[in-house]
């Protein structure tokens, strides 16, 4: 099992479909996102976070973590099939909800009560990933996308939280800061993500080839599929 990291815009989803089409030896598994955009009676949490996150950075982290490990739990139970997801409840812990807090979103008591249920968890319920894949981006490049794309909910999203997302995950996939000891040797594969690979098929290959390489699956690859620059 391996875990697709990066901040919102970095091309998570772009980049898993792509694999989908490209390395169908490997299963990619995409974020439950709709399961907090769209909530009942029209309720989108993602949206009331960025309006009022304060109000609801709390329960939107908190729904957005028994997402994650119920579609973890279920996603890393065929041991016998190579998967790639879309963020993982290390990342809702170390980038937003740690963020959350940082920034006043989050009381000292609901970071306790989060913390609980992390430790709890990632002790008892979740297996522990193979790699992290980091999609690096500049936050600048990544608005400009969020709002090319102008995905609902998205529009209050400000480059300062975005330059606070980016550094919560440099502390957490490149120095390695805080870890709980399970992860702490977890090996992380950084991909420039700034290209747009989608059109730049050479650095496409490239990225192509170098997942498969870290993932233990290139021999998989056909012969026409492996860069001549590698």
């Amino acid at each position: 099992m391996f875990i697709i990291e990066g901040n919102i815009g970095a091309g998570k989803s772009s980049l898993l479909k792509v694999i989908k089409e490209r390395l169908p030896h490997l299963e990619v598994v995409f974020e439950p996102v709709n399961q907090w955009h769209s909530g009942k009676n029209g309720q989108s949490l993602l949206t009331d976070f960025y309006e009022n996150p304060e109000r609801w950075a709390y329960t939107l982290e908190t729904f957005a973590m028994v997402c994650r490990v119920k579609e973890y739990i279920k996603e890393s139970s065929e041991e016998k099939i190579t998967k790639i997801m879309e963020r993982s409840i290390f990342s809702g812990h170390y980038c937003f909800a740690k963020n959350d807090y940082i920034n006043g979103f989050m009381n000292d008591i609901e970071w306790e009560t989060y913390q609980a249920w992390f430790s709890f968890l990632t002790s008892n319920k979740v297996r522990i990933p193979d790699g992290f894949i980091y999609l690096q981006v500049d936050p600048k490049i990544a608005l400009e996308r969020i709002q090319h794309r102008n995905r609902s909910g998205e529009n209050n999203i400000s480059l300062k939280y975005l330059e606070d997302i980016e550094k919560r995950h440099n502390e957490f996939l490149i120095e390695k800061s805080g870890l709980i000891k399970q992860i702490e040797d977890v090996p992380v594969l950084a991909l420039d993500c700034n290209y747009d690979f989608e059109k730049d098929k050479q650095y496409l290959e490239k990225i192509i080839y170098e997942i498969s390489e870290f993932t233990g699956t290139s021999k998989k690859l056909p012969q026409k599929e492996k860069p001549k620059w590698h």
